[in-house]
């Protein structure tokens, strides 16, 4: 495995089936999901309407709830799919190496 811009985020466990969680690398603040079905994926850590960090919204399967206002973001491509988001959010490679979650945040 090269670990060039791959950044350890946490240990795989550390995310419940259908949860979310804050991760702050640098400058910059991601959200690394575990689905419904088990897989991983991380974001932009921020809602793309009012800025809002979505750990504190709510996985249903694949979609994640921003909090402050409802809109929807599909987690494995970020596209957004309900109002007020209209802006997809940026997705990152994830693997799963050692038991830890791996994100690949600059190529």
């Amino acid at each position: 495995m090269s670990l060039q811009n791959w950044i350890e985020a946490c240990a795989d466990n550390d995310i419940e089936v259908e949860d979310v969680i804050r991760f702050d690398h640098g400058e910059g603040t991601y959200a690394i999901y575990r689905t419904d079905k088990g897989d991983y994926y991380a974001t932009d850590g921020f809602c793309t309407h009012e800025q809002i960090h979505l750990s504190n919204g709510l996985v249903i399967g694949q979609i994640i709830e921003c909090p402050k206002h409802n809109g929807k973001f599909d987690i494995p491509t970020g596209q957004a799919k309900r109002a007020p988001v209209c802006v997809d959010l940026r997705t990152y490679p994830v693997k799963i190496e050692d038991g830890k979650v791996w994100i690949q945040i600059g190529s």
